[in-house]
């Protein structure tokens, strides 16, 4: 499952965001530290094609992947220390896979603004935050080195943890998130600072500019506010529409959308955006008793994405039939499907793609 922690400033539109991606009704309060204790909202991701198989399925339940969205308390200079509820905030996006960092780019003088002076800047909110999780990580580091350098020397073994950690710390000592480096680092030592230090610098920032209504559309405003935060992805959402919304059924958000020049909502665009910095896809399971999206990283193997649907599929995995979405429906049926020769039987060696429709073969008594 994906998780995302929503981080940035009190009062930038963090809880709004929240209201509007999750439809609930969360305290969203014009003052600082409206929220306390993290507030979590499970949604569906977005995917048409699941309607779509459970037609041929005699209306089959549909089980679409899920996306988790965690609505922290707001960051304030000086939280690595303890300012504000530093501590207990960096805590709750540790166990996430991203985060997304609201800033501020609307003008209200009615919402009070996160600088005690009375003013905001996208720029200082940014620098704000990414200094406090860079802080956070760095006393992690220092705080796990001296352990690891006692333990390298009773085991030669983890001498390549030893020099990663040395490594992370001279980057972080620098100014730089682990972020921008990640492609840098394998995937095997990625998932140890993970598993070890849950270091959240190294997790992927998507930064969302909660923009007003008339800036959704304003391309020199967005290349601006981009270049703050280049190379990471930035996104350009109205929280304040994304809250009507919810409130509207399908047809009617569709004509509100185009009235704004928009062609997908926020939540579409969050979770599509989050998906790729994540190197993420689905795969699809279909047949009389349900339709479902697995979620799994690009490069799976088909016994690996067994593996997400039970353990036993993967330790047991035999083969994979799989057939193309778009190829089944057209057929009409995956018995017209197979007929005209569109299933194909995979082994172990083959790499999922985004538009697989699988039944995998295994026994469980391997």
């Amino acid at each position: 499952m994906l998780t995302i922690a929503i981080v940035g400033p009190p009062n930038v539109g963090k809880s709004t965001l929240f209201n509007a991606l999750t439809d609930s009704s969360v305290l969203a309060a014009n003052y600082p530290f409206a929220t306390i204790e993290p507030n979590t909202g499970i949604v569906p991701v977005p995917d048409t094609r699941l309607q779509y198989l459970s037609q041929l399925y005699d209306n089959a339940p549909i089980k679409p992947a899920t996306t988790t969205f965690v609505d922290v308390a707001g960051l304030v200079k000086g939280a690595s220390k303890g300012e504000g509820l530093g501590n207990q905030f960096l805590s709750h996006i540790r166990g996430t896979n991203a985060i997304v960092q609201v800033v501020r780019a609307f003008t209200d003088p009615v919402v009070l603004a996160a600088d005690p002076n009375g003013t905001h800047s996208p720029a200082n909110d940014i620098a704000i935050i990414n200094t406090e999780l860079a802080l956070a990580d760095i006393q992690t580091v220092e705080k796990r080195l001296p352990r690891l350098q006692k333990e390298a020397k009773a085991n030669p073994k983890l001498q390549p943890q030893l020099t990663l950690l040395k490594d992370i710390q001279q980057i972080l000592d620098s100014g730089k998130p682990l972020s921008a480096i990640a492609d840098n680092i394998d995937q095997d030592s990625q998932e140890w600072l993970q598993r070890e230090l849950q270091l959240l610098t190294l997790k992927p920032i998507i930064y969302v500019f909660n923009v007003d209504e008339n800036m959704l559309n304003d391309k020199t405003q967005h290349t601006k506010l981009s270049s703050l935060v280049y190379p990471s992805q930035s996104l350009f959402i109205c929280a304040k529409l994304e809250d009507e919304l919810r409130s509207l059924d399908a047809n009617d958000r569709g004509e509100l959308l185009q009235s704004y020049g928009q062609t997908e909502s926020g939540l579409n665009l969050l979770i599509r955006t989050a998906y790729e910095v994540l190197g993420l896809q689905s795969y699809l399971t279909a047949g009389y008793k349900e339709v479902r999206a697995w979620t799994i990283r690009k490069g799976t193997t088909a016994p690996q994405a067994a593996g997400v649907i039970h353990g036993d599929f993967e330790r047991g995995f035999i083969a994979a039939d799989i057939v193309n979405y778009d190829d089944l429906i057209a057929a009409g049926s995956i018995n017209a499907a197979r007929a005209a020769g569109r299933i194909r039987t995979e082994g172990k060696a083959y790499i999922m793609q985004p538009n697989d429709v699988v039944e995998f073969k295994f026994n469980v008594s391997k």
